[in-house]
């Protein structure tokens, strides 16, 4: 009897083994199974090459377009689209099919798409923008489509007319632009009637014990705006708390001394306290306008502004900044701030508008409702989604011309598109002038050889044809 339990008890744990082992086995075939397909669908992103290169596990998470699957595409089913390939490795992307509207483009950074028949259109970063490897020689239906955010400082040979022309279409902070980029740190109106950080004036008026009437926050310093000798100027006329790295006579809490912490609610906080922030762009452009001027305007502090000569075009109301194109001479700025600054009516005129949540500017208002992207908003494409789908949709317009047996249209950027003088040097006070620093001798120089650059590349370029540095250089250098 003991022998029959035993042999039953054998057979039971035999079965229970036998199905653990066929279910184990079961599963290593399941993922087989899902890792050949993800192979399948690496190597036919990669439209048939014979180099299988697993799926990126990492997309730019930059980009959240709307993604169309491939399920075993065939190289021919990728001729149906065009193919937009950024020269620049600005999204990290070896393929995608993106959904823009109606049209579909297939996006990579693969440089093997360069001379394949589908290739219409090259993305190019402004700030990777270079001379060192071109899509040369340029075909007759090859777009170029220039995406750059950025101020001159980052790549002044795109601010000349020789260079920004060779551009089909653009993306940058100036109205002008295919795709203006101008309102691209404001979030929303609604960030600007925020009363969320807003300080009374009662109190502000007894922080004034403790806190100057100023403040500036910059650690980029010596820029081509030479921001620092005007602040510095105005430093000899009221008194200015300055807690960046250029001119500091004030430090930030440990905990906010980290760049990374100038959209920290703690740092919102102390800036909020003050009545006047120095809000100086690094460049002077027409439309450039960043953070510096958006900032204090969300957090109910009366921006003194210098940068954009076109910023009363979008000043939430005709009161909202004192600018400082306005004044002749830092002492007369000063003088300004002063009478405001013992004056509550006067002062609480440059935040009426916040109080009531009135914004007056028509521009400003038809800028936020008609932008085709969104900031900090997942809701909404960013700007580089934005970007990608204007030129898609531009490149599938020409093709469905070009159906019809009508000449396909040419877009060209003007020299507007970018328009932006020569670095400036601020002259107050020859007695008190320091001498010029090497970057502000490095600006100027930088301005001037970025001409020659400009005029150099578009010479080159226009040959149709691919050059070596060497041939490049000589032309810049050339007497």
């Amino acid at each position: 009897m003991v022998r029959i339990q035993r042999r039953k008890l054998l057979a039971s744990c035999l079965c229970i083994t036998a199905t653990v082992f066929l279910l184990v086995t079961l599963q290593v075939m399941v993922e087989l199974g899902k890792f050949e397909r993800k192979e399948f669908k690496s190597s036919s992103l990669q439209d048939g090459h014979t180099k299988m290169e697993e799926a990126p596990t990492h997309l730019n998470s930059f980009l959240k377009k709307e993604e169309l699957t491939f399920h075993r595409k065939r190289k021919w089913e990728l001729d149906s689209y065009p193919i937009m390939l950024w020269w620049s490795p600005l999204t990290g992307e070896t393929g995608r099919l993106g959904q823009c509207g109606a049209d579909a483009c297939f996006f990579t950074v693969n440089r093997t798409y360069l001379r394949h028949h589908m290739t219409k259109a090259f993305l190019f970063y402004g700030t990777d923008f270079n001379i060192d490897s071109l899509p040369l020689p340029r075909k007759a239906h090859h777009d170029w489509a220039l995406f750059h955010e950025e101020s001159p400082k980052n790549n002044y040979k795109l601010f000349h007319k020789p260079v920004i022309t060779l551009f089909n279409y653009t993306a940058t902070f100036s109205r002008h632009s295919h795709l203006p980029l101008t309102t691209q740190y404001l979030e929303s109106i609604e960030v600007l009637k925020s009363l969320r950080y807003l300080v009374p004036l009662q109190s502000k008026n007894k922080l004034r014990k403790r806190l100057a009437p100023l403040v500036y926050v910059q650690s980029d310093c010596d820029p081509p705006s030479d921001r620092d000798s005007y602040v510095r100027e105005l430093m000899a006329y009221i008194e200015v708390d300055s807690y960046g790295e250029c001119l500091r006579n004030k430090d930030l809490p440990q905990q906010l001394k980290n760049p990374a912490s100038m959209d920290a609610d703690g740092f919102y906080r102390i800036i909020a306290q003050y009545k006047f922030i120095l809000a100086f762009e690094n460049a002077v452009c027409d439309d450039y306008i960043t953070e510096k001027f958006w900032r204090p305007l969300k957090l109910g502090v009366v921006p003194v502004y210098y940068g954009s000569p076109s910023i009363t075009d979008w000043l939430p109301s005709n009161k909202s900044a004192i600018l400082v194109s306005e004044f002749s001479h830092p002492r007369e700025l000063a003088t300004y701030i002063r009478r405001l600054d013992s004056d509550d009516g006067l002062y609480e005129a440059y935040v009426e508008w916040k109080l009531k949540g009135e914004i007056s500017n028509q521009r400003l208002l038809t800028a936020l409702r008609e932008r085709k992207w969104g900031v900090q908003d997942v809701n909404q494409d960013n700007y580089i989604d934005a970007f990608e789908c204007m030129v898609c949709t531009k490149v599938w317009d020409n093709i469905r011309l070009q159906e019809k047996g009508l000449p396909p249209k040419r877009w060209e950027a003007e020299d507007t598109h970018l328009s932006c003088p020569k670095p400036t040097v601020f002259a107050f006070s020859p007695l008190r002038a320091p001498p010029l620093s090497s970057l502000r001798e490095m600006w100027i120089s930088s301005f001037e050889q970025s001409k020659k650059e400009a005029q150099a590349l578009r010479w080159l370029v226009d040959r149709n044809q691919n050059f070596s540095s060497q041939e490049f250089w000589g032309l810049v250098f050339k007497d």
